[in-house]
């Protein structure tokens, strides 16, 4: 059985091929091309030879194939990147790259579901795991999108195979560095038990991360791409990563500073997901950052008496990124196939509800209703959770 996994990251899309334990193939196409003629995913989809497509998840959605869904245009927009067309045609006429990305993931969600029926499935994010206990979910939404899930998943299955672990004995913090976002995924005994997503965590590359509510006030009126905005990229004007490390090595401000804000803030982040994995045996950097030397020597002085590593891919594996291969893998487990003890133990098919089913902010009762009421409208036999204790 062959399945592909589509990763829709900040600065490529990752196509992921795999047959068993084994990456058959692999693309990697500029996230900048895609978003101007999402043609060029269609057309590298229409190549390919396979039984399964787990389509590009965004915040996620419980297991949903194609043939459930009532609509992919408004299941994408509304559902998997909780936006609106408004968002979309806004963001389009002012040339905000995000959006264009939203657009062009819309549009290839469109095509798959219209092409793929019931051979495409789209897979859930960390707040919907009900291993995730629900007090740590209220007021989020961001605990760690699918991509953060899938890479968390392709180290728990490293840390089992290289490290010759039963799934039960592995605690580990996954902490995925991409180019726009950073993720912090706590693993206890081999299942996910909480997360500090992207726009959640602390100051990304791109993104402003977690914010205090006394900006988001004064701001008072927000865009959907502001959530792109506000990093340490945009305010150094530059967007290159390994600019900011030469100016810490040379002290040059205001670059030096805006360097330790990010570094600093991966750590912070790590040392609050190893609250609930008090016996963490290791900290496992993914993402597009997590091979720079300079950024692993400074986590390890900031991150002490505990092993960090990076991760091995799956075998065959060369050019794709630990989430494209982890959305591969995760939907290869669930249809069936060599991973399905894992997506069993994990626990991934039995996430349930949406992503706002715990905001309970009264300001954003509106907001959380009309998310709810999209999935009941859009997908076949939502499976909303049968214990949810916020109403």
């Amino acid at each position: 059985m062959r399945v592909a996994g589509i990763d829709p990251g900040t600065k490529s899309f990752d196509i992921v091929v795999v047959e068993d334990d084994r990456v058959v193939f692999e693309k990697s196409i500029e996230t900048i091309e895609i978003a101007k003629d999402p043609q060029i995913l269609i057309d590298a989809l229409r190549d390919l030879s396979v039984d399964y497509i787990v389509g590009p998840s965004g915040y996620g959605v419980p297991v949903t194939f194609g043939n459930e869904i009532l609509d992919p245009r408004r299941f994408a927009v509304e559902i998997l990147l909780l936006s609106t067309e408004e968002d979309i045609e806004n963001g389009v006429k002012i040339g905000e790259i995000g959006i264009w990305v939203y657009d062009a993931l819309a549009k290839v969600v469109t095509y798959l579901v219209n092409h793929y029926r019931d051979r495409v499935l789209f897979i859930p994010s960390v707040i919907q795991l009900q291993t995730v206990p629900w007090y740590r979910k209220i007021n989020r939404i961001d605990m760690g999108t699918v991509d953060k899930l899938a890479s968390a998943f392709l180290a728990i299955y490293n840390e089992s195979i290289r490290e010759s672990k039963s799934l039960n004995d592995i605690n580990i913090i996954v902490a995925e560095i991409g180019f726009g976002y950073i993720g912090i995924i706590a693993v206890k005994e081999g299942r996910v038990v909480d997360g500090i997503g992207g726009t959640y965590a602390s100051i990304g590359t791109l993104t402003a991360g977690a914010m205090d509510l006394e900006v988001v006030v004064g701001v008072k009126r927000w865009n959907r791409w502001d959530v792109f905005h506000g990093g340490v990229f945009w305010t150094s004007n530059t967007f290159d990563l390994e600019d900011l490390i030469r100016a810490y090595k040379n002290s040059e401000e205001p670059l030096a500073s805006l360097y330790l804000s990010f570094i600093e803030g991966i750590a912070k982040d790590i040392a609050r997901a190893m609250t609930v994995v008090p016996r963490v045996d290791k900290v496992v950097l993914t993402g597009r950052y997590s091979r720079n030397r300079d950024i692993v020597k400074h986590l390890l002085e900031l991150v002490r008496d505990v092993e960090i590593a990076g991760i091995q891919g799956l075998k065959g594996a060369v050019i794709s990124k630990e989430a494209g291969q982890g959305y591969a893998a995760i939907g290869e487990g669930i249809v069936g196939g060599y991973f399905a003890d894992i997506v069993d133990h994990m626990k991934i098919k039995e996430a349930c509800g949406t992503v706002v089913d715990y905001v309970v902010h009264q300001a954003a009762k509106g907001f959380r209703e009309r998310i709810i009421k999209a999935y009941r409208d859009l997908v076949k036999n939502p499976r909303f959770c049968e214990k949810l204790y916020i109403r």
